[in-house]
């Protein structure tokens, strides 16, 4: 199944954060936040302005985003745990350098 977000909404897929502290200690799930960090899956087609002209989004299908700990909706889509949030919520976009640092940390 695929999903088009409407008007100003971003689907957004949690990223996974390190389970061990700096001295090797394992952090239980139940003991873990839930990371604030996440890719962007897909972006609706943008918000109206005051003249109803759409505004496009500044982000993208694959950005690394920054968001609030308590933004956005939680929804499964085939079995996926994902986010749906509004533009607003998304707090920034995290450099390409960091992106890169990432995938070769993982």
């Amino acid at each position: 199944m695929k999903f088009r977000p409407l008007h100003d909404r971003v689907v957004v897929r949690r990223l996974d954060t390190d389970q061990r502290t700096a001295g090797g200690i394992i952090i239980p799930d139940t003991a873990k936040e839930k990371p604030t960090e996440g890719e962007v899956l897909a972006v609706g087609s943008g918000a109206r302005d005051e003249s109803g002209k759409i505004v496009a989004l500044d982000v993208k299908p694959g950005d690394l985003v920054l968001f609030g700990k308590w933004s956005g909706t939680e929804v499964k889509i085939d079995g996926e745990d994902l986010l749906i949030m509004k533009e607003s919520d998304i707090m920034g976009v995290l450099d390409n350098t960091l992106k890169s640092l990432k995938t070769r940390a993982a």
